[in-house]
């Protein structure tokens, strides 16, 4: 076996700054648990501020300093889309603690290409999330977990510690990691360093029974289980069937950008979840909630996005969210935020084409209409369908983009992509004596005649072609018997008229006016 550990060290800071406004990001910023200081930022610590010292004396220190408490919801809901994105190398992921996540990733090795490829695609999937991690690998879970914390945080976003693909590697490694390590280490640190122990080959040199007297079992059973001697059993994490996360916002958002900064963490959330799932977005749903307005409760604001063509890229999703925003006027300034998806898709995602086709071409017009359905509005986006009906002015309908006749979302997932993509690939078929001109007018428009021969702005048509002749309507009331003819204008434009040959009344003789060819 072969496992991989992800350490966060400042997971609770970085998934509390994740709320604050980007231009409040340099601040000096610390997180209190029981009246002390549990987290501090770079720029608090700059300023003297350290773990452990107490509120007021921070406060003295910098007297702007923003704090919060802890919140060990808000951090379990940062590891997890952690995890959703380890579950997306491998099936075999555990929690170790608040802090770090597991990965058995023997069996994944020959598909990512090996060890360091693997790594290295891993860091780029947690990238999005904005967290800094340690990464190490042992061949037991508890080793790897001990080597991802042996490091200092800072040395950038990204740490790659020491890996030992053999038990025989790990000992000397472990050997040189300190005591406090160990959980039980951190308890009893101050008798440790007392006796003079200050690494686990210390620990090692000391007779077994006297160790588990003085300080208990535990801390004998944790090294054994880091060093491969003792059972260490894990629980595998399974990934919610819905993905619904919430985020607190630590400033009031009053704009849509603010709104949007704090739904860019949710989102790199759900596309980690989604990737865990081996799926795509198909739609999601952010819920905003408001603060109170004169004592009144004001209701939450919900905006759902639905995608043309299932995605799974975050700058896409967060772009069409942006749009939506930018047409949502907010009741009140927004405290928190809540994203639900229940849609998802799955298969496998489109293959990436080294050269333009017809196929990549229909996927940027499917995306151009989900940005006007976002800004515009669905009902504002149409298409025409073609309707069995042979009189022009019914033979088509406007509908919804996306939508059937009723409205609705096809069922069947990418199916507005293989119509785009059957449609641009299709080949043109030649123009037939008799085609008819995509660009109808609202109404046909009367026209004037000399010599039997109707005019287009004072000056004579020429017939190209026809009569077509249709007889339609007599089932519905609305009768049309009509000759239809393709025309030529001076400047050589082709128009479509037709005559109606049993005019009903004496507003319906004469020439009409029907369409234009492009």
């Amino acid at each position: 076996m072969l496992w991989l550990a992800l350490h966060l060290p400042l997971l609770s800071l970085e998934a509390f700054c994740a709320t604050l406004p980007a231009q409040a990001q340099p601040v000096a910023v610390a997180l209190i648990h029981q009246h002390r200081i549990a987290a501090v930022n770079a720029a608090a610590a700059a300023c003297g501020v350290r773990p452990g010292m107490k509120r007021a004396t921070a406060l003295a220190l910098v007297a702007d300093l923003r704090l919060a408490d802890t919140d060990t919801a808000r951090d379990a809901a940062a590891l997890q889309a952690v995890a959703h994105t380890a579950l997306a190398f491998t099936p075999a992921v555990t929690l170790h603690d608040a802090q770090t996540v597991l990965l058995e990733v023997q069996a994944s090795l020959r598909l990512f290409g090996g060890l360091a490829a693997l790594r290295q695609r891993l860091a780029a999937a947690l990238a999005p999330l904005g967290h800094r991690v340690q990464m190490a690998a042992a061949p037991t879970a508890s080793g790897a977990a001990l080597l991802a914390r042996w490091h200092p945080a800072d040395r950038g976003d990204l740490v790659l510690g020491a890996h030992a693909r053999q038990l025989s590697a790990l000992e000397p490694l472990l050997d040189a990691a300190p005591v406090w390590l160990l959980g039980p280490g951190r308890e009893h640190w101050e008798a440790l360093q007392g006796m003079g122990l200050h690494t686990l080959a210390d620990l090692r040199a000391l007779p077994r029974a006297g160790l588990a007297r003085r300080f208990g079992a535990g801390l004998l059973d944790e090294l054994d289980r880091a060093r491969g001697r003792q059972a260490d059993p894990r629980r595998w994490l399974e990934w919610p069937a819905t993905f619904d996360s919430r985020l607190e916002l630590f400033a009031r958002a009053e704009t849509s950008e603010q709104v949007l900064a704090g739904a860019s963490v949710l989102l790199a959330r759900l596309v980690a979840w989604a990737r865990a799932r081996q799926a795509r977005v198909g739609s999601f749903t952010l819920r905003m909630g408001h603060e109170r307005q004169r004592q009144a409760q004001v209701p939450a604001t919900e905006l759902h996005v639905e995608l043309a063509e299932p995605a799974l890229d975050a700058a896409h999703l967060q772009l069409l969210l942006r749009e939506r925003l930018g047409r949502c006027q907010l009741a009140a300034p927004t405290l928190e935020l809540q994203l639900r998806c229940r849609h998802l898709v799955v298969g496998a995602a489109p293959n990436g084409e080294l050269f333009p086709t017809r196929a990549s071409e229909a996927v940027g017009l499917v995306r151009l209409l989900e940005r006007l359905r976002a800004r515009l509005g669905d009902e504002q986006v149409q298409r025409l369908e073609p309707v069995a009906d042979h009189r022009p002015e019914r033979a088509s309908r406007s509908v919804p983009v996306q939508g059937t006749a009723q409205g609705t979302v096809p069922a069947r997932p990418g199916a507005a992509l293989a119509a785009v993509s059957a449609a641009a690939s299709a080949p043109v078929a030649p123009a037939l004596p008799h085609h008819r001109p995509a660009w109808l007018l609202p109404e046909p428009l009367p026209l004037a005649e000399r010599g039997a021969l109707p005019l287009l702005e004072g000056r004579p048509l020429q017939l190209v072609s026809g009569p077509e002749r249709i007889e339609a309507g007599w089932w519905d009331g609305v009768p049309a018997v009509r000759d239809y003819f393709i025309a030529q204008a001076e400047d050589g434009s082709l128009v479509w008229l037709y005559r109606s040959r049993l005019p009903a009344a004496v507003d319906d003789a004469g020439w009409f006016l029907q369409g234009r060819f492009g």
